[in-house]
């Protein structure tokens, strides 16, 4: 029976943490997830997603706030694993991810070398892409470049978002890593080099100017941006009088609805003041159907009309 400890910290990795923990042929010694943060109006502190899985389970929970350590690193050591699997937490130290005989693996949500970085199920959508996956690697020197031992692909469908991606994926995620475990502990996991491709797409931490919608893109550009930032963390512009205006989904016009005289004028806004709420771009007008507006509620575009005057916010009918 391999033991292995788990690392961890967002709602993405308890699936692979549960599906470990209720393998026969493996025990989770201890897991190790991000210290308590303060959340919530009064800041209260609160654990991660993956400490209240684990203390629901009964399994150690270790909190370091210094990877490099050598207590935690001695106190790590003290529970003898043979492997450990990492879900979504920190880049880790030499010291850390070599010290199990069998090393530590990753899972990553990306089909490696793609999209290699912090945020991968956000920039596979930002991109256009219609195919994602899961990999997992054995961990090394450099960021998500460790060998291979499986992938699993899963399609983007139109309607997918951040939000729903992310759902598919951590289930697909917990199935790769036990199919992984497994292999492991039969001495069966193959372990190859990531290929050499000419063009990567990295998956770099988002900023806030991220979500920016910029008007010199093209509509379909902008409407891919807003499905990789949906719900979580929102692309957003700014409306004519200055007010930030969250967007939680959006669509490209066919190019016969976007011509007219306003189709060379990106920063435009269109509205009947009922029914619609459109911006121009530089190709193409990106019809809003889902926003919040600054100290508001998230609702349908045509709800948040009826709460505004539309002339007041210097919109054009059209």
């Amino acid at each position: 029976m391999l033991n292995i400890i788990f690392m961890g910290t967002p709602e993405f990795a308890v699936p692979t943490l549960k599906a470990l923990n209720s393998w026969e042929g493996c025990r989770v010694v201890a897991v190790v997830t991000a210290p308590d943060k303060p959340a919530g109006r009064g800041r209260q502190l609160q654990g991660s997603a993956v400490k209240a899985a684990a203390e629901a389970h009964q399994l150690p929970v270790l909190q370091p706030t210094n990877l490099k350590s050598p207590e935690f690193q001695s106190e790590l050591r003290g529970y003898g694993a043979d492997l450990q699997v990492v879900v979504a937490f920190r880049m880790l130290p030499e010291a850390v991810w070599s010290m199990p005989r069998l090393g530590s693996i990753n899972i990553h949500a990306s089909l490696l070398p793609q999209y290699r970085g912090a945020a991968p199920i956000n920039w596979a959508l930002i991109h256009g892409e219609t195919q994602t996956g899961v990999t997992s690697f054995f961990l090394q020197h450099e960021i998500d470049t460790g060998n291979l031992i499986y992938q699993d692909a899963v399609a983007i469908l139109p309607e997918d978002d951040f939000g729903t991606l992310y759902e598919k994926l951590k289930m697909a995620g917990a199935a790769l890593a036990l199919r992984s475990v497994q292999a492991i502990a039969a001495g069966q996991a193959p372990s190859i080099p990531q290929p050499v491709w000419p063009e990567l797409r990295p998956a770099p931490k988002l900023q806030k100017e991220t979500g920016r919608l910029d008007v010199g893109q093209s509509a379909p550009a902008l409407a891919n941006l807003v499905r990789g930032l949906s719900p979580i963390p929102t692309a957003f512009t700014q409306l004519p009088d200055g007010r930030t205006l969250k967007v939680f989904k959006a669509q490209p016009l066919d190019d016969e609805e976007a011509s007219g005289p306003d189709a060379n004028q990106p920063g435009r806004w269109l509205s009947d003041g009922r029914t619609y709420l459109r911006l121009q771009t530089a190709s193409g007008l990106l019809d809003l159907l889902d926003v919040q507006l600054e100290g508001k509620k998230r609702m349908p575009v045509q709800d948040f009309l009826r709460g505004i005057n539309v002339s007041q916010l210097g919109l054009q009918n059209g």
